[in-house]
């Protein structure tokens, strides 16, 4: 009896070490034995037995059974009875009922031993797999500590105490060396689960690192006084990051680099020299693309947001300077503000705007029928083109020095003459191509717009309600990281893209496929939407990180309103 309780003793404290060692729960570990026991059972009662085990969680008593199911047929005898033979047992039994008949201890033979601590051993490694994927898939984002392991290839194998963790070769800092046994800091950029268990792949290159390297230096970042608006990064050179103080009365450069620049240094020694640019983060989108091309001076911005695009003009003497080595300066400027900068020298622009000015005259001349003196007084004042001068006030032309009002007024009248005899054109190609004047019923189209529907065969109100905004208008797209536009039907036509998208929605209602009603409905969910974005922004700025965003609004309204669409 004292060798019984010896082994009930043993098997609860290999349970137990188990457990600790590999940080899972006695329970499953206990289970794993009992499955163990299961399986070397049936070697020694057949396989088609129904073996059931239990270890006593206290006092380590193991008990076994064979479960055998009462069924209508029998189809295995060894775990399975008829209805009728447990009848004569148990007046009270019926189909699906189990009965349990105990089974004396068995004695496990070396064939058996080993599968049962194959099964043990295979069942605590799944667990511990578990455990390890449970603890860090929450951890996606954060900066974690480890100790090297080993080296392969130019990955590095880090032991983080609990799991091991990986620095692939693409997301380590160029030049760093690592070796055995030294302690190293890295992002947690991805946790998947794999057959041979769970992979956790850290960064050191990643931009989120650098943030939340600051973030544990600077206490004003982690207390949300100054914020890290966006970071951009060339690893192991240089690094741009913006930030932003919610005080007013606080630099947040000045916070970041700390006093003779300890907190930046901690940074870039951990980095290994990183350079570190710290760029203050403004909401006028030119501001900040100034500060972000520091320490270049900059003299002009002109920006196109509709590509995303912003051009940049600089004394000729800082050009290098704002491009940087092999463009540096200028690619990381542009990764932080999320603009496509390009940098022209003031000789470069003052060209341009000479060859503007050269091709505007030129469109005078032709179109206005006068001599290259009128034609250059008037792109000269800021007229752009022949409809501008044909629909503004006869006086805005007559102030023109050495003009007066007759000769304003002719302009005038052979500028409206000139676009009479396109409208004419253009009318002529949408007949030829066969678009219907019921289009003309469209508020704000014109005969224009019908000759560029008719080259992309739309034809009538039917093929412009099957059209969507970015049909007409086009849309951006980002390839190889640049932005590239895709042309769309009203390419050249002065139109916004809510006016387009309101012509559609007209032919949408006109083809029946929207009522008045549900376009009003419409119209105001945009409106709401529109709304609720604005106040969710200036919460934003006003750094009320816990105001909903406008989808979030919406989500929230109940019932069938969602948020608005105006494209198929």
């Amino acid at each position: 009896m004292a060798s019984v309780s010896a082994n009930r003793i043993e098997l609860l404290q290999i349970a137990d070490a188990v457990a600790r060692e590999k940080s899972i729960d006695r329970d499953l570990v206990i289970e794993a034995m009992e499955d163990a026991i299961e399986r070397a059972a049936r070697s020694r009662y057949g396989a088609e037995t129904d073996i059931k085990s239990e270890i006593n969680r206290k006092s380590g008593e193991l008990r076994m059974w064979r479960v055998r199911t009462v069924v209508e047929e029998v189809e295995n005898f060894t775990a399975q009875l008829t209805l009728e033979e447990a009848l004569k047992e148990d007046p009270e039994a019926e189909l699906g009922k189990q009965y349990l008949d105990t089974l004396p201890p068995l004695e496990f033979g070396r064939v058996a031993a080993l599968n049962a601590k194959q099964v043990i051993v295979q069942r605590v490694r799944e667990a511990e797999r578990d455990r390890q994927y449970d603890e860090f898939k929450d951890r996606i984002g954060e900066v974690v500590s480890g100790v090297i392991k080993r080296v392969e290839y130019g990955n590095v194998i880090v032991d983080l105490g609990r799991a091991e963790a990986i620095i692939r070769r693409d997301q380590t800092i160029p030049r760093e060396n690592f070796k055995y046994g030294e302690r190293v800091r890295a992002y947690v950029q991805d946790v998947r689960r794999e057959t041979r268990g769970p992979q956790i792949f850290l960064s050191r290159t990643h931009n989120q690192f650098m943030a939340l390297l600051f973030t544990q230096e600077v206490p004003e970042i982690y207390d949300g006084v100054i914020e890290i608006k966006s970071v951009a990064r060339d690893p192991g050179s240089r690094a741009k990051i913006a930030v932003f103080s919610n005080d007013s009365s606080m630099d947040p450069v000045g916070a970041c680099v700390g006093m003779r620049g300890s907190r930046v240094q901690a940074v870039v020694g951990e980095l290994q020299g990183e350079k570190v640019d710290i760029v203050p983060w403004s909401e006028d989108q030119a501001n900040f693309v100034i500060n972000a091309l520091a320490p270049a001076d900059v003299t002009k911005v002109v920006m196109d947001e509709d590509v995303g695009r912003i051009e940049v003009v600089v004394p000729t003497d800082q050009q290098s300077l704002a491009i940087g080595r092999r463009g540096q300066n200028v690619r990381l400027a542009s990764q932080l503000t999320s603009w496509d900068i390009d940098i022209l020298t003031e000789e470069e622009e003052s060209e341009r705007r000479q060859a503007e000015f050269v091709d505007r005259s030129q469109v005078f001349m032709e179109a206005l029928n006068v001599d290259e003196i009128v034609a250059q007084l008037l792109a000269t004042e800021g007229f752009t083109s022949v409809e501008e001068i044909a629909y503004v006030e006869v006086d805005e032309i007559a102030i023109i020095e050495a003009f007066d009002e007759d000769t304003a007024q002719e302009i005038q009248s052979r500028a409206l003459d000139y676009l009479k005899e396109i409208e004419a054109k253009f009318d002529a190609e949408r007949k030829e191509a066969g678009v219907q004047d019921e289009l003309l019923d469209i508020n704000g189209m014109t005969i224009q717009m019908l000759a560029a529907l008719g080259r992309n065969e739309v034809r009538n109100i039917e093929d412009l309600a099957g059209c969507a905004g970015d049909d007409l208008m086009g849309w951006n797209e980002k390839r190889d990281g640049k932005i590239h536009k895709e042309i769309g039907f009203f390419d050249g036509i002065e139109i916004s893209r809510e006016d387009a998208e309101v012509m559609i929605l007209q032919a949408r209602t006109q083809m029946g496929w929207l009522t008045e009603e549900e376009l009003e409905a419409q119209a105001a969910l945009e409106a709401a939407y529109a709304e609720q974005e604005a106040l969710a922004e200036a919460a934003e700025a006003n750094g009320e990180n816990e105001s909903a965003d406008a989808d979030t609004v919406f989500a929230n309204l109940g019932g069938s309103q969602t948020k608005p669409v105006t494209e198929e």
